[in-house]
């Protein structure tokens, strides 16, 4: 403390002019300073379109690893030729509407459907004829076994079913939030492509779903000739009322040139307004839903705490009722 007492205190306002001066110069370079910005941009951009395409070349994660196995599930489905039929369309919408994307999900999927009917049904035959289990009749047996099949058949189909309705919801709840980022993105000059791609990377952590469909999106505006397919294939991969109405407002603007930012807004506004509706419908319901569980275990309960002192007393005082 001495020495700095010891500087006068005209010397300390010459420091700080000098500093002061010193960065002001520092700013006003970099404000003139001409930079290749046209280039490090479009380092940016490939950089990110190889990101975009290695997320969504690891959608295989729900696939099996080991070749051996994926060699004999390929083998298995090549012989029952099913990938070429009608079905095999409509099954890979519904795996890609579940999250299942690779190549190998379809072969998978097949392999499990008919694969699975005769596990079940040869674990039934076992427990039930071989080891004995269960004192039944024959034709209860042969009943259980035929269940079994019909269990092993439809499991494949509801576990993709259940995966897609909680696919939906995770990007139901995300899209008023998504729908504000691009706002956001809109207002501040940003195209669709790069708009999509920026909301994807902020809503990496919060909903991977949407991040994920944002990103392959945004790739497809970069790779395809026609726009409009990479927002029809938006529609296609996750088929939900919502969506569509993004989809439709996006191409409208594509078209005609209408403001991004003020129709999203409105979209963002109808579907938080809709959430909103939808909680208030959950909890109207409430009280109707209640009642059959306080019938069963909040009443009983109430009455043994109100005339269980009671009936005690009764019992002490007439010992012979």
């Amino acid at each position: 403390m001495s020495m700095f007492t010891s500087i006068p205190v005209e010397t300390l306002i010459v420091w700080g002019a000098g500093l002061q001066a010193f960065f002001v110069v520092l700013f006003v370079w970099q404000a003139l300073l001409v930079r290749d910005l046209k280039s490090k941009r479009l380092k940016s951009i490939q950089r990110q379109q190889q990101e975009l395409q290695h997320q969504s070349l690891s959608a295989s994660k729900h696939s099996l690893k080991r070749p051996q196995l994926m060699s004999v599930v390929n083998k298995v489905v090549a012989k029952l030729n099913v990938l070429r039929s009608r079905e095999a369309e409509k099954v890979a919408d519904d795996l890609a509407r579940a999250g299942y994307r690779s190549k190998e999900a379809l072969s998978i999927y097949f392999f499990f459907r008919f694969s699975l009917p005769f596990a079940f049904g040869g674990i039934a035959v076992v427990w039930l004829y071989v080891l004995g289990m269960g004192d039944m009749q024959p034709m209860g047996r042969m009943l259980v076994a035929v269940v079994a099949v019909l269990i092993g058949a439809y499991v494949p189909k509801l576990y993709i079913t259940n995966q897609a309705q909680k696919r939906a919801e995770a990007l139901q709840k995300a899209l008023p939030d998504a729908l504000d980022l691009m706002v956001v993105c809109a207002e501040a000059g940003l195209s669709l492509d790069m708009a999509l791609k920026r909301v994807a990377k902020e809503m990496m952590g919060p909903n991977p779903q949407m991040a994920e469909e944002l990103s392959l999106t945004a790739m497809e505006l970069g790779f395809l000739p026609n726009r409009a397919d990479a927002l029809n294939n938006l529609n296609k991969r996750t088929d939900m009322p919502s969506l569509r109405a993004v989809v439709g407002t996006l191409q409208q603007t594509e078209r005609y040139g209408t403001p991004l930012a003020q129709s999203l807004r409105v979209l963002s506004q109808e579907f938080r307004t809709e959430r909103m509706l939808k909680a208030e419908e959950k909890a109207a319901k409430l009280p109707a839903t209640l009642t059959v569980p306080m019938i069963l275990f909040i009443m009983p309960a109430l009455f043994i705490v109100l005339l269980g002192p009671a009936i005690i007393r009764a019992i002490a005082v007439f010992p012979d009722f």
